[in-house]
């Protein structure tokens, strides 16, 4: 799997497959291709997640399955998302999508990005082409790669050093809300209950990355989706009286807000416990939730002017319609909140990444340490099991 599918010329060949040996006894010894080379401790980021972690260059038909959503749910591509903008902090500023890859050991090495926009931890109404579980098999299988071409002690060693970020469950509390506005049968949960059965979900999910022998994890909460602009349409449009608004006059949906703060408080509570109970497991859950809303209440100290609407999209507070067309966005999207329905402007997102990769301008985000010092830690060292 390792060779090319194409037929270069035979002193090509020969040049080729000398530096591809060169490059796994490098990595054999211990050490790190120049291109993925850092003085992090980490030789490679993997990615799985939502639409918080992909534009839709990952997920395969995608503008038939989100006819409903943006088409243009980032302003550019995935490099203004939170993982892609702390890859660049790790030197690692190209993750591949996992599909843009031709499954080769090179191509694992460098890092993936597995997620896929509307991926979803449970699947109600069966319109995810790429649950959770699909890409903990997508990451078995690349691992299980990794092994048949490394020895067995470089493999392990090259997982347990390597980084994976995790961020779902935005477009679980989406896909409800859009059931219960279309009047379609709703899980057979309560409001907790249901944010519970998330958590407890992707608890599951960090224990298969451990059972991989994945050591290093990012668990990201999910944002103040009650503050998005399609919520505030939704609630207006609810509203006989034309939407209330919440006592801090930002305008955000205190019912939705509560319930996602409900999932990411249960999320870092059993995150908390998980770390007692693996002990060699290096796990950071970064609250978002919390540093948007540090945003929206006092969006003059960032920089912002518009918390409500949505630079690019179509309508009251830009949410009717989608973004159809980068060329019907703002002209400035740096004084936005939002950039489409549910997603923030690259403004937003980096502010997110550098507080969560540095602890600054938006402090703790990320606990019990900043990305940057969970990379500078060095990695799980253990024997190979027998």
């Amino acid at each position: 799997m390792t060779m090319s599918q194409e037929k270069p010329n035979f002193k090509a060949s020969k040049l080729l497959l000398l530096v591809h040996l060169l490059a796994l006894l490098v990595i054999a010894h211990g050490k790190l291709p120049p291109e993925v080379s850092n003085d992090l401790n980490a030789p490679a980021f993997y990615i799985l997640g939502d639409s918080s972690v992909d534009c839709g260059d990952n997920t395969l038909f995608y503008p038939l399955i989100h006819s409903s959503l943006s088409l243009y749910s980032c302003n550019g591509s995935d490099s203004t998302l939170i993982p892609h903008l702390l890859a660049e902090k790790m030197g690692m500023p190209n993750i591949l999508p996992f599909y843009s890859q031709n499954g080769s050991i090179d191509g694992i090495l460098k890092g993936l990005n597995f997620g896929s926009a509307q991926a979803t931890i449970m699947n109600p109404s069966s319109q995810s082409y790429q649950s959770v579980n699909q890409q903990l098999r997508q990451v078995f299988d690349s691992m299980q790669l990794l092994q048949l071409q490394l020895s067995q002690e470089t493999a392990l060693h090259f997982i347990r050093s390597s980084i994976f970020y995790l961020s779902f469950g935005k477009d679980d509390y989406i896909d409800l809300y859009q059931r219960n506005a279309s009047g379609a049968a709703k899980p057979n949960y309560s409001d907790q209950e249901f944010s519970h059965v998330l958590a407890n979900q992707m608890i599951h999910v960090i224990r298969n990355l451990y059972d991989m022998n994945v050591r290093r994890m990012i668990c990201m909460g999910i944002l103040p989706l009650g503050c998005t602009p399609r919520m505030l349409l939704d609630r207006y449009n609810s509203n006989s009286k034309g939407g209330e608004e919440d006592d801090d006059g930002r305008g955000c949906v205190e019912e939705i807000n509560a319930q996602v703060s409900e999932y990411n408080k249960m999320l870092h509570e059993q995150i908390a416990m998980l770390r007692t109970e693996l002990p060699d497991a290096q796990i950071v859950f970064c609250d978002v939730y919390q540093g948007i809303r540090k945003i929206i209440n006092n969006p003059e100290h960032y920089g912002f002017e518009d918390v409500k609407s949505a630079c690019c999209g179509l309508g009251m507070y830009g949410a009717a319609i989608g973004c159809l067309s980068k060329d019907t966005a703002c002209e400035q999207d740096t004084s936005h909140v939002w950039w489409d329905l549910y997603n923030p402007t690259k403004a937003v997102n980096s502010l997110l990444a550098d507080s969560a990769w540095s602890g600054s301008p938006l402090s703790r985000i990320c606990r019990p340490t900043t990305i940057q010092e969970l990379l500078s830690t060095a990695s799980p060292s253990h024997p190979i099991p027998t």
